[in-house]
């Protein structure tokens, strides 16, 4: 199960670039933006779904300004009518809490079952800041090694306008 200090480690293993800042816990994009980081616009946020049968789980990540129409992307996707999973599956899925959704949650996902769907808006910037699996700390890093590390997991990705 990978932690907040796991992150760090993997992330130097793999020899990826990132600026790491340590802050006081928060629980939503809110939270987060009034903390005072000096990237605040390269900060994600992080929306994990579900469809009506609970069959298809979906970590959905657009940028902190964006509302996600989940009726549409249900649409989109071919989920129909998608809802916010439990704290239960959350733990099940990405062995995250509520608060701490991040894409590295991936690297808990060892069936590899949830789907990242990416704001199309991501392909054009360089950098994303999120969340080490928990909700203490911000990790800036370049956009693709954040891809091309779940796309290494084995997890499905795709990118669509939200």
């Amino acid at each position: 199960m990978f932690q907040k200090e796991d992150i760090r480690v993997y992330l130097d293993e793999k020899n990826i670039p990132y600026e790491w800042f340590d802050h006081k816990a928060v629980f939503t994009i809110e939270e987060m933006m009034g903390i005072g980081l000096e990237k605040e616009e390269d900060i994600a946020k992080n929306l994990f779904l579900r469809d009506a049968k609970g069959k298809r789980h979906f970590l959905v990540v657009i940028q902190e300004n964006k509302r996600a129409d989940l009726k549409t992307l249900g649409e989109k996707i071919g989920a129909g009518k998608l809802s916010f999973a439990s704290e239960e599956r959350l733990m099940k899925y990405l062995g995250l809490t509520k608060g701490a959704v991040t894409p590295f949650g991936i690297l808990n996902d060892t069936n590899c079952a949830v789907e990242v769907i990416f704001d199309a808006d991501f392909q054009n910037k360089e950098v994303i800041g999120v969340h080490p699996n928990d909700n203490t700390a911000s990790v800036f890093l370049a956009f693709s090694d954040l891809e091309q590390m779940i796309r290494e997991h084995g997890n499905p990705v795709q990118f669509l306008s939200l």
